[in-house]
């Protein structure tokens, strides 16, 4: 028998087995949902601007004035943006019968408000309150430097602090992404293929003899009520659709701002738990509120939010 000393055996290194409390794989960070929304919404609004230019084509052509329609439509919607873009928040605001805050009435508000601006690097937009038991909130303004965040007194009463932070943080997120600007241009956009629309309908109910004579009447006459028809139908469905984006990236963006969606998730928690109507929003204004403020429970196409269960589900993936 040999005198060398046997070699130990050979062992496999050790396996990284994961601990039991470890949280779970995130299915997707924040930027990917940020980056998604972003491209989602200029693709639905690309389809609301194909849908004003064969409007203001049409219109050019059952008037006899080829692609000089094109260019009345782009006229109409540049005056109608620019009344909207100066005179829109405050119309918002007065509607709504928001109260503006001063910091010696609620300091507590008045410096979540600046701290969460110092983190998103904008400008501290000015505090409003409703005074409404509801739970809810909103953002206003033409861009960060001319912005303001809404709560209602049910909201600033019923959430703690990380609450009330993921609420203010996604109002913030909005401002920050420019979506108060965006979605302004949105309701211009619809309210711009509802006009054309309502002018092509009149145009056959008053001229139907006239686009006769020029050939093809019945042709252009099914063509065009369709499309007047459809068209506003198709926009405000682009519309609630492009809300419903906006909502998710704000979303997404509250939480890359707070680094904490247990304060957001939370606040929805409370919301979906005890869910009331903010009495003085209206059609107009729903889609900018938080959460759906008027009730009216609509589900897919037709929702101007998308449903407080699915914004929870994705801030549980973060």
């Amino acid at each position: 028998m040999s005198g060398e000393s046997a070699a130990p055996p050979s062992r496999a290194p050790p396996q990284y087995v994961p601990s039991r409390y470890a949280p779970p794989e995130r299915k997707q960070s924040f930027f990917d949902a940020i980056n998604a929304n972003k491209r989602n919404s200029w693709i639905l609004i690309i389809g609301v601007c194909l849908i004003i230019s064969g409007l203001c084509m049409f219109l050019g052509y059952i008037w006899d004035i080829g692609y000089y329609g094109f260019f009345l439509g782009i006229f109409i919607a540049s005056i109608y943006a620019v009344f909207s873009y100066f005179l829109g928040s405050q119309m918002v605001l007065a509607l709504s019968g928001a109260k503006p805050v001063e910091k010696q009435d609620d300091p507590y508000l008045y410096n979540l408000v600046e701290g969460l601006a110092l983190a998103a690097q904008i400008p501290a937009p000015k505090p409003y309150i409703i005074e409404d038991p509801a739970m809810n909130a909103f953002a206003t303004g033409r861009d960060p430097q001319h912005s303001v965040i809404v709560v209602t007194r049910g909201l600033r009463d019923a959430m703690n602090r990380q609450e009330l932070e993921g609420v203010i943080a996604h109002e913030m997120s909005h401002i920050a992404n420019y979506d108060i600007r965006f979605m302004m241009l949105t309701i211009v956009m619809v309210g711009l293929v509802g006009f054309l629309s309502e002018i092509i309908v009149r145009t056959f109910v008053f001229g139907g003899r006239r686009n006769e004579r020029r050939g093809g009447g019945g042709v252009i006459v099914i063509v065009g009520l369709i499309l007047a028809v459809v068209a506003p139908i198709v926009a405000m469905m682009v519309r609630f659709a492009i809300s419903r984006q906006r909502e998710y990236l704000a979303d997404a963006s509250a939480v890359q701002l707070t680094r904490y969606p247990d304060g957001l998730k939370n606040a929805l928690i409370k919301i979906q738990n005890n869910p009331q109507r903010v009495h003085t929003a209206t059609e107009t204004t729903a889609p900018m509120y938080f959460a759906d403020p008027i009730g009216k429970r609509l589900v897919g196409l037709f929702a101007t939010h998308p449903p407080i269960e699915e914004r929870i589900k994705r801030l549980t993936s973060f």
